[in-house]
């Protein structure tokens, strides 16, 4: 696997947003919420934990959008201009941003380490077997490890 690449770029699908990473990335993970299944019309969604503070939008911030679901679920934040999803925010901490692992320019140097909301996969798309942690609900990070979160 390549060395982590710093900062780590990224952008919407028409270019009118870009993004940077200063920070190498905490972790990955596939999701497989209904969420993340209505919102990229496929079967599970890729993001990576960014470190607090490491997160910023390098162009294009008046193109952003952002859709708060109101339930506990985190902010999604899209491109107005061509509808490219491009991060998420916890609502409770808005410093705590995963970033849509297909929007980087470059490879970030890690791999998803897990699957989280696998009680919500798509029959039609089983989750694999390929040897990484499961968690019915959403997990969190502690430290360098996935854990599941505190009433899930």
């Amino acid at each position: 696997m390549p060395e982590p690449v710093a900062p780590l770029t990224g952008h919407c699908m028409c270019g009118a947003v870009s993004f940077e990473v200063s920070e190498p990335l905490v972790g990955a993970a596939y999701c497989h919420c209904k969420r993340c299944q209505r919102r990229t019309g496929t079967a599970f969604s890729v993001t990576a934990l960014t470190q607090p503070g490491s997160f910023s939008v390098s162009a294009g911030s008046e193109h952003v959008r952002a859709y708060a679901p109101g339930d506990g679920g985190w902010n999604k934040f899209f491109c107005a201009q061509c509808g490219g999803q491009l991060y998420t925010s916890n609502p409770d901490n808005p410093d705590l941003i995963a970033i849509r692992m297909g929007a980087l320019d470059q490879d970030p140097g890690i791999r998803p380490q897990v699957h989280q909301f696998v009680d919500y996969a798509a029959p039609w798309e089983p989750v694999p077997d390929d040897g990484l942690p499961r968690f019915g609900e959403r997990m969190t990070w502690e430290g360098d490890s996935p854990a599941v979160q505190d009433g899930a």
